[in-house]
């Protein structure tokens, strides 16, 4: 019997690589990269220290998770994420500010999640502004689906926090039900928790502010 595909919250979509960020993965992955490998990994030995660990979901171009990492210096942050430029660009970034406190897995969030993450070893996960998957028909493709989620909290150490974002309203309200839904959730607000200090605005997310678009950030807690 064929075994069926997985269905995928992303598209590869593998845009151009700068020079730069060609010389970042060249250079710099063997040093801060962690290969993708179906076997538990040791998140203090990979960072070199026993400090709290936060995973962050799609980081895209890097450029907050370079931001975030770099005024918490005190926190080691596993940065996920498929596409090739925005690996490159955050290896770019951590190499020009000195960052030590970051590590970048290129792959399948959701296979990383299952095969190389200890139950309760994670301190907080990030998810900013995932791809909506706007159409009915795909919201199947969603990141934050009921099973997703249950994974998520397995991984996260009980009082550790799940912090989602987006610009996409429908979205915010689909994915408040869905983390309602898990018993193993507590909302730290009423619905949606004001953005916190530690989420830099990014210039896109600033640009749709002014325009008068909204942004909602849902803050829980592992109980």
């Amino acid at each position: 019997m064929e075994q069926q595909r997985p269905i995928r919250s992303f598209v590869l979509r593998q845009g151009r690589l700068t020079a730069a960020q060609e010389r970042a993965v060249d250079t710099l992955l063997p040093q801060f990269g962690i290969d993708y490998a179906p076997q538990p990994l040791d998140l203090n030995a990979a960072f070199g220290r026993s400090a709290p660990k936060i995973l962050e979901i799609g980081f895209g171009m890097g450029g907050a998770t370079a931001q975030i990492a770099a005024a918490n210096p005190g926190q080691d942050y596993l940065g996920i994420e498929v596409h090739t430029p925005g690996v490159g660009n955050l290896l770019k970034l951590m190499q020009e500010q000195g960052l030590t406190n970051l590590r970048v897995i290129q792959h399948d969030a959701v296979e990383v999640l299952q095969h190389m993450i200890a139950d309760g070893a994670l301190d907080g996960v990030h998810i900013f502004f995932p791809d909506p998957w706007p159409k009915k028909r795909h919201h199947k493709r969603r990141l934050l689906q009921a099973g997703f989620v249950a994974l998520l909290c397995r991984k996260l150490k009980p009082g550790g926090y799940l912090h989602f974002a987006t610009d996409w309203e429908e979205y915010a309200q689909w994915t408040l039900e869905v983390l309602q839904a898990e018993s193993h959730l507590k909302n730290t607000a009423a619905d949606y928790a004001p953005r916190p200090e530690y989420r830099p605005l990014t210039k896109f997310e600033q640009r749709g502010l002014n325009l008068g678009h909204g942004v909602w950030d849902l803050i829980f807690r592992r109980v």
